[in-house]
């Protein structure tokens, strides 16, 4: 079974367990007495030895996470409304002034996507650039009407789909029809029968009448004037007219800042910096825009949350581990080098499994696990005990193991083959080398182990060959000064040494001359009772 496990509370940030058997029955515990958040994830891929055991109970493999940084996904950004390009200058001005504290809106295409920002910087240049010339292009008379309030009352303006032309306030009548000397006008007025008429026999395009009624005479005149009624007065109408400019052509769509929500803080930092924008649209994984970010989000991110299961040293963990806030360590192994900023639980019980203190957790609430739980539990015991014969078994390994099995209704013996048989079968040299491989760093020296549980070594002896050239690719590939392999034989209750390394080292540690790289070690079945405290003692 995997050793490193984190354990992921689903909440404001999630909380990960981390390791497989042990963060499932954690997490399963924390689940049932109402902390609804917790979730099992592992570090790497699921061995075969565990997704036997799971088949066997049948769990889903846990969650594989890579690292546990602060991303984007953390952060408390803002959700605003999303306009299309097709959405009036006016509506999305007064999205702005809803949400004083937004700088920018988003822009996005029919399916979702970016296609740019709006800001109100962006509204302000588009009416300064109004005072050069009045002039509508284009506009959809759906637009007009909108930021009007307005209707079209002739049949001409049935057949209208875009507003044209230059702006013209008709007021006052005094100015006379020389206003309307080019018919592509777009014309603002009230109550003027005599300025009405001569609009519409100069066919301009667009006539708005505010706050009064047409003349059934004028209405009769064959005319090609879109005639539009608006309950605004003729000054209103005139400022209201430009807002209904769709956003799509003013917004800001060249050189966008954007950012995805798996980004690293790290990086988002960097690009803050580097280009100093008001704010960033944020993208999920299929490019769609979900929030926008400002430099305020990022002085109190939300580190995820997670449990270390099973582990305590940051080598074994996950990476981004020092950026995350650790909640909990359950485990039974030495005291390493993890730090924590506030004060945390942590329960380690010098035990052969972290499913045995786990066991007496549920004990200590008065719970008991269900069928296929125990039988997690139960064969969880059995491969770090190496079915009992490991020096770090206890008696409480193997009476919380039987109390497992009990409930479960199996075999410890049965299943303990299982697990074994299934730990090596079907291998490369390589997965076998990196099937439990872990680095130490003791009195200045980088040294890893590797171990392989089975029920018979002297089989795997054979691809000797094999995985010492793995070991020896290993070793240059890592930089690591020694690497061991540890064949660990169940029945043998011993376990066969393949190294690559000094020779000096292996026999002073362990007693013993090794001959070609190899050496068998009786009794010896646990790397971190037996394995790490020999060399650590050798290099004092």
């Amino acid at each position: 079974m995997p050793r490193c496990a984190i354990l992921q509370v689903n909440a404001e940030p999630p909380v990960y367990l981390i390791q497989a058997g042990s963060h499932i029955a954690y997490a399963s515990l924390r689940n049932s007495l109402g902390d609804r958040e917790y979730e099992a994830a592992c570090l790497g891929h699921v061995s075969d030895e565990t997704q036997l055991v799971l088949n066997l109970f049948g769990y889903e493999p846990p969650t594989l996470i890579k690292d546990v940084y602060t991303q984007v996904q953390d952060l408390e950004f803002d959700k605003p409304p999303i306009l299309s390009g097709a959405v009036t200058v006016g509506r999305a001005w007064e999205v702005l002034q809803e949400r004083k504290e937004m700088h920018a809106i988003p822009v996005a295409n029919e399916d979702g996507t970016l296609f740019g920002m709006m800001s109100r910087e962006d509204i302000a240049t588009y009416n300064m650039e109004l005072t050069n010339g009045c002039i509508l292009d284009q506009v959809p008379l759906f637009n007009v009407l909108s930021v009007l309030e307005g209707k079209v009352i002739n049949e001409a303006g049935e057949y209208l789909d875009t507003v044209s032309g230059e702006v013209i306030l008709a007021i006052p009548e005094s100015r006379g029809p020389s206003l309307f000397a080019n018919s592509n006008s777009v014309v603002i007025c009230g109550n003027q029968p005599e300025m009405i008429r001569q609009a519409l026999e100069r066919n301009v395009n667009c006539l708005v009448l505010c706050r009064t009624e047409l003349d059934p005479e004028l209405l009769k005149l064959e005319t090609k004037t879109c005639i539009i009624s608006t309950p605004c007065d003729a000054y209103r109408a005139t400022r209201l007219i430009f807002q209904s400019t769709p956003i799509g052509r003013i917004c800001r769509t060249k050189d966008l800042v954007c950012f995805h929500l798996d980004d690293r803080l790290d990086h988002v930092k960097e690009q803050v910096l580097k280009y100093r924008e008001s704010c960033y649209p944020i993208l999920d994984e299929n490019e769609r825009i979900v929030g926008v970010l400002t430099r305020y989000h990022l002085l109190c991110p939300k580190r995820k949350r997670v449990v270390l299961v099973d582990h305590n040293e940051a080598a074994q963990s996950v990476p981004g581990l020092e950026e995350a806030e650790i909640m909990e360590i359950i485990d039974h192994h030495r005291l390493a080098d993890i730090q924590t900023s506030n004060p945390i639980f942590v329960r380690n019980e010098p035990v052969g499994s972290t499913n045995t203190i786990i066991a007496a957790m549920y004990q200590d609430r008065g719970l008991i696990p269900s069928e296929k739980l125990a039988g997690m539990m139960a064969a969880a015991i059995l491969s770090d005990t190496v079915m009992f014969k490991s020096p770090t078994c206890t008696v409480r390994d193997v009476r919380t193991a039987e109390r497992m099995a009990r409930i479960a209704d199996i075999s410890l013996d049965e299943l303990g083959k299982k697990i074994f048989s299934a730990s090596v079968e079907g291998k490369t040299a390589k997965e076998l080398l990196f099937t439990d491989y872990k680095e130490f760093h003791i009195a200045g020296h980088d040294l890893a182990v590797a171990q392989v549980t089975c029920v018979d070594s002297a089989n795997m002896l054979s691809r000797k060959e094999a995985l010492l050239d793995e070991m020896k690719a290993a070793v240059k590939k890592k930089g690591v000064s020694l690497l061991i392999l540890m064949l660990t034989d169940v029945l043998l209750e011993g376990s066969q040494l393949l190294y690559i390394g000094d020779d000096e080292i292996i026999s002073q540690a362990f007693g013993i001359t090794p001959k070609d790289n190899e050496v068998f070690l009786p009794k010896v079945m646990s790397r971190k009772k037996q394995i790490i405290p020999s060399l650590s003692a050798l290099w004092g």
